[in-house]
């Protein structure tokens, strides 16, 4: 634990100037005494760092000392390609591992380009969690994602949903768990909600994280499919799944700003297929469109947001709503 300390110590040293003890302490996570000691031992290992009192002292590598130790491990060089993503490192558990690839680097670099990542950081942020969701990470993600990276299959245990789930085929209606061995390919994240994207047997399904109850990483590797495309897979899935939501339809006018909107209250590819399809506007500006919804609950929700700009046509139901709707609204502003 403190050789790995001192290397990053050297490292930290390496990629910047002057740090104070203060600073060291920070990244380190520990004391500044502690710092102290460190420094020492670096000294007597013929490491040259050199400690400078004051206001703007603190703690330098002097003699253009370069170290060797740059070399990137291969969890490293894996979780520096996910070093955009800190939130999603962390709750993997490869947060130590991206930081310490991210200090390699910086420590390689000529000093005049040392601060790009610092740079990038300011100016570049991706916040994968959807508004109004405070993610709680899944106790076994870790451990999934170990299995992940190492390639090991995995026996999990897994309880089902009311429903298909994103892109996949577990079917069930009463929560029960059932057993699965399983060849984990990929991790998606999404909208705050980790997905297992794995193969069972010779299909690939897909599996919410926070739905296994356990997991035991086996003894045994699966041999991957190299054609395998997480990103491919993970698009069809999710189309197959948007596109099983939609079980009714409804017809509805809309207006030219209707038909501009129509896109942002439901499912966007839809929309847009209803639109490629419907017959040109009429004399008016108005189109009809054949619109494929979840449900009419949802495509009351979703279309009264248009307000004036459209018109339900069928079935009778959905409009009686919409006409409830008006006399209510008519009644608050009369």
């Amino acid at each position: 634990m403190r050789a790995a300390r001192l290397i990053k110590m050297v490292l930290l040293l390496q990629s910047r100037p002057v740090m104070s003890a203060a600073e060291l302490a920070a990244e380190l996570e520990v004391s500044e005494r502690t710092v102290t000691r460190d420094a020492q031992a670096l000294s007597e290992a013929g490491v040259p760092v050199y400690a400078e009192r004051g206001r703007a002292g603190g703690y330098r590598l002097i003699g253009g000392y370069r170290t060797r130790l740059t070399g990137l491990a291969r969890n490293e060089a894996e979780a520096l390609f996910l070093s955009g993503l800190p939130s999603a490192l962390r709750e993997m558990g490869l947060e130590d591992a991206a930081s310490a690839a991210r200090l390699k680097v910086s420590a390689a670099l000529l000093p005049s380009v040392r601060d790009a990542s610092a740079s990038a950081a300011q100016r570049f942020h991706l916040d994968a969690p959807s508004w109004y969701h405070e993610p709680e990470p899944p106790d076994v993600l870790p451990a999934v994602a170990d299995a992940v990276w190492d390639d090991r299959l995995l026996r999990a245990r897994y309880r089902k949903g009311g429903g298909r789930e994103n892109g996949g085929r577990e079917n069930g209606r009463d929560g029960t768990e059932v057993a699965r061995e399983l060849a984990p390919y990929g991790l998606v994240l999404k909208a705050g909600v980790w997905y297992l994207c794995a193969k069972a047997g010779d299909d690939f399904r897909v599996y919410r994280i926070d739905r296994f109850t356990s997991v035991e990483p086996a003894d045994e590797r699966f041999e991957r499919d190299e054609t395998f495309d997480l990103p491919a897979f993970w698009d069809a899935r999710a189309a197959e799944f948007a596109r099983s939501l939609l079980r009714t339809e409804v017809t509805v006018r809309v207006s030219e700003s209707g038909a501009r909107q129509l896109a942002f209250t439901g499912d966007r590819a839809a929309a847009a297929t209803a639109l490629s399809e419907a017959p040109p506007a009429g004399p008016d500006g108005w189109r009809t469109v054949v619109l494929p919804v979840e449900s009419l609950d949802v495509a009351y929700s979703q279309l009264l947001s248009l307000g004036p700009e459209l018109e339900v046509v069928a079935p009778e139901e959905l409009r009686g709503r919409f006409a409830e709707a008006v006399e209510r609204l008519s009644d608050l502003y009369r």
